[in-house]
């Protein structure tokens, strides 16, 4: 496809990529389309979907189901390739510097995942050197977890330092105060839509329907708080201060080049409610602390996909809302440089990161910003773009 603005033809965020977002210019904030470094007023040349676009967030536009959500991109689609539009979508193209961009979504439930094989086996020589490195379940279901949905933040919110109960080795009992280990994870974030009835499940085969879009997730996780409460109902305060993502939700659609079939899919027999076209996502991630890049995780690395996560988390008859959010639990590959975590790249605090200016980090410190980009492969030899998720520590209060 080509488009008649002047937008060049490597730009991840080309005619190939379009993610939704919800921007304002000053009030009523409302859904946009991001198109090289534009972003698109909907309502404004899309009557027929005016009551959508014109949403503080996407859920309405995730209640219509994947034919509406097809239809919508086709008309987008239209609208930035068809000559005949230029007259009226142009008045309606506004810089990306002038947007205020607001979370996309009204997050409903929020779940999150552990389905890296190397993640998981990393965590546990850390965390449990003694023992298996993997749980005996952990092959044959995807682990998560349930998060907490209103502390789901948007991309440039800062982070205050949570504090909590610790115990480290060589306290006697527990003390109260700031994390001490604060650390990141680097995630896609997968939101999803069609909502379904409390009592009924989705398939595998069925997952395409209900997922709408990827966004990049950081799942801020308090280390030392984590390691005292988790044990024996898992993350808890550790994990539910703050999780952020990005602004830009990028459809299902635009990855059509970028599925693959995951590696570990082959490993170990599953039950049949988790078989079916168990598709992965060919997507790049790329992490920095304070401008420096620290790991290039890749997705396809994954060992669990969206769809066996989606497949488990309502195959009990959880049933799905509209804004839901899943996250895909840390991705990281089998060498160093591509941990998505601060505890797996110095390796639980014993092999601190030494940043450009000097400076050593083990866990993050107050003033540091965490950046997170993304990409996937398109046609022609494009990349599709997933924007950024950013955020900087702050003291705890």
């Amino acid at each position: 496809m080509t488009t008649w603005l002047d937008i060049p033809a490597d730009h991840p965020f080309g005619i190939d990529t379009l993610p939704y977002g919800v921007f304002s210019t000053g009030s009523n904030p409302r859904v946009g389309v991001r198109v090289g470094d534009l972003v698109l007023d909907l309502a404004a040349v899309d009557p027929e979907r005016e009551r959508v676009w014109a949403a503080a967030s996407l859920n309405p536009l995730l209640a219509l189901g994947r034919p509406a959500w097809t239809a919508a991109r086709a008309r987008v689609v239209e609208l930035l390739t068809d000559e005949a539009h230029r007259e009226v979508v142009t008045p309606h193209l506004v810089p990306l510097a002038r947007v205020t961009m607001h979370l996309p979504v009204e997050v409903a439930d929020y779940v999150d995942f552990y389905a890296s094989e190397h993640h998981a086996s990393n965590v546990g020589q850390i965390f449990r050197p003694d023992n298996a490195a993997l749980p005996p379940n952990w092959k044959h279901l995807p682990i998560g977890y349930h998060g907490r949905a209103g502390t789901v933040v948007v991309d440039g919110t800062d982070v205050v330092r949570p504090t909590g109960q610790r115990k480290g080795p060589q306290d006697p009992t527990p003390v109260f105060g700031p994390s001490v280990r604060l650390d990141i994870e680097a995630e896609l974030g997968y939101v999803v839509g069609g909502a379904t009835q409390l009592g009924s499940r989705v398939s595998v085969d069925e997952a395409p329907d209900h997922i709408f879009g990827v966004v990049i997730l950081n799942d801020w996780s308090a280390r030392d708080i984590q390691a005292w409460e988790y044990v024996p109902l898992g993350p808890f305060l550790g994990k539910s201060f703050a999780t952020s993502i990005s602004a830009w939700v990028t459809p299902l659609e635009a990855f059509d080049l970028a599925r693959t079939r995951l590696p570990g899919q082959d490993a170990v027999p599953v039950l049949p409610y988790l078989r079916g076209d168990a598709w992965g996502l060919d997507i790049h991630l790329e992490v920095r602390l304070n401008g420096h890049v620290v790991a290039t995780p890749h997705n396809s690395d994954m060992y669990w996909s969206p769809a066996q996560m989606l497949a488990h988390l309502t195959v009990n008859g959880a049933s799905l809302r509209d804004g839901d959010l899943f996250g895909s639990g840390t991705i990281s590959g089998p060498t160093k440089g591509e941990r998505g975590s601060l505890l797996e790249l110095a390796w639980g605090g014993t092999e601190p990161i030494t940043l450009p200016d000097g400076s050593t980090r083990t866990f993050l410190e107050d003033g540091d910003t965490v950046t997170m980009t993304g990409w996937a492969p398109g046609p022609r030899g494009a990349r599709i773009g997933l924007g950024e998720v950013s955020g900087t520590i702050r003291p705890a209060r």
